[in-house]
């Protein structure tokens, strides 16, 4: 028998109404899946048998306490709340937000305690989620203030990665929200993460432009002449291999993302209208830049097609090992980084 430890891995389960049960069930019931980490559910455990003999999927569940040890070789689920709920597919209810919150905070707090190893999360409902102390635009936020860091999003798959300089804020707060210290932070943030989760040592990243055609010489804008280009000349002083800035009607349609490690677009759309395009049920929303490390699969609720058992788990279980090979990378990064001239003193004794 394998005595092996195992990374643990915490789940959390979105919002019961939507495609988040769905897609965890479905990726835990190859009892393969067993063998490479141990899963904690922060759900309810009744909430789970009720949905999975809806589904007709095949799986046993063990429930433990919070601060117990998960058991190795099962699906361990801890309850987060005890009462009946009634799911409704489809419908993102007042009492669904509360429920998916409830999940998302008993997981991270979990994590911060160090009881998992990593999170996945599976997908909220931005709006229904919000209460006194969930007051954020999304998980990445949330998390971000958790665990007392910079954050970044970064969307990634085999072949493309990108990170954003800003995120979830309305198209007309993105230009207010754009400063040089801003692209700095977020290059800086990328470059980190390339280096310690990806195992790319000197990573090549492009950075698309703020306005159109790179404002055409002042002609349709000139953000990228006053903003972009002079913090890019900040960062290739110290930095060989930054790139841009680029027009993005063009970038990705040619194919010229392949020749970098990674892309920094300035908001939302810009980078995730092409990525999820490019890589759309086979990427991975990740949370990077914090001490902690958490992802998602790249798609919603699915509310349209939840209860339906239409949901595809593929990118879930990328999320599941892209997590697993993160928190691998990084023991090794923190190996290789360790002084191999640093002796431990010992006390020698004079016969």
């Amino acid at each position: 028998m394998n005595n092996k430890p195992l990374p643990i891995v915490g789940i959390s389960c979105g919002d019961p109404n939507g495609i988040g049960i769905e897609v965890i069930l479905k990726t835990l019931s190859d009892k393969r899946i067993l063998s490479f980490f141990t899963p904690v559910i922060f759900c309810n455990i009744n909430l789970l048998i009720d949905q999975k003999k809806l589904l007709g999927i095949d799986l046993d569940f063990i429930k433990i306490e919070k601060n117990k040890q998960p058991i190795k070789g099962k699906i361990n689920v801890v309850n987060v709340w005890q009462e009946k709920f009634e799911t409704c597919f489809g419908d993102p209810s007042i009492e669904s937000g509360k429920l998916s919150y409830l999940s998302l905070e008993a997981s991270a707090t979990s994590l911060a305690e160090n009881k998992i190893d990593v999170l996945v999360t599976a997908p909220i409902n931005k709006n229904n989620i919000q209460n006194e102390n969930f007051e954020f635009p999304g998980h990445t936020d949330y998390l971000a203030k958790k665990f007392e860091g910079k954050s970044l999003m970064f969307m990634v798959s085999e072949d493309l990665k990108v990170g954003l300089v800003t995120d979830h804020i309305p198209i007309k707060q993105v230009h207010s929200n754009i400063t040089k210290d801003k692209v700095k932070e977020k290059f800086s943030l990328i470059k980190e993460s390339l280096i310690k989760d990806f195992g790319v040592q000197r990573p090549k990243i492009a950075v698309l432009s703020i306005d159109p055609h790179v404002g055409d010489g002042g002609t349709i804008g000139d953000d990228d002449d006053k903003i972009l280009k002079p913090a890019l000349k900040e960062i290739s002083e110290t930095e060989s291999f930054v790139f841009g800035p680029f027009s993005s009607d063009s970038f990705f349609g040619s194919g010229l993302y392949k020749k970098y490690d990674a892309v920094l677009a300035i908001y939302h759309d810009q980078g995730l209208i092409p990525f999820k395009t490019l890589s759309f049920g086979e990427g991975v929303n990740y949370t990077a830049g914090l001490t902690k490390i958490r992802t998602s699969p790249d798609h919603g609720t699915g509310y349209d097609i939840a209860g339906k058992g239409l949901a595809y788990n593929t990118s879930f279980k990328k999320a599941i090992f892209s997590a697993i090979e993160i928190l691998n990378s990084r023991k090794l990064n923190e190996i290789l980084n360790k002084n191999p001239l640093s002796v431990k003193k010992t006390k020698t004794v004079n016969k």
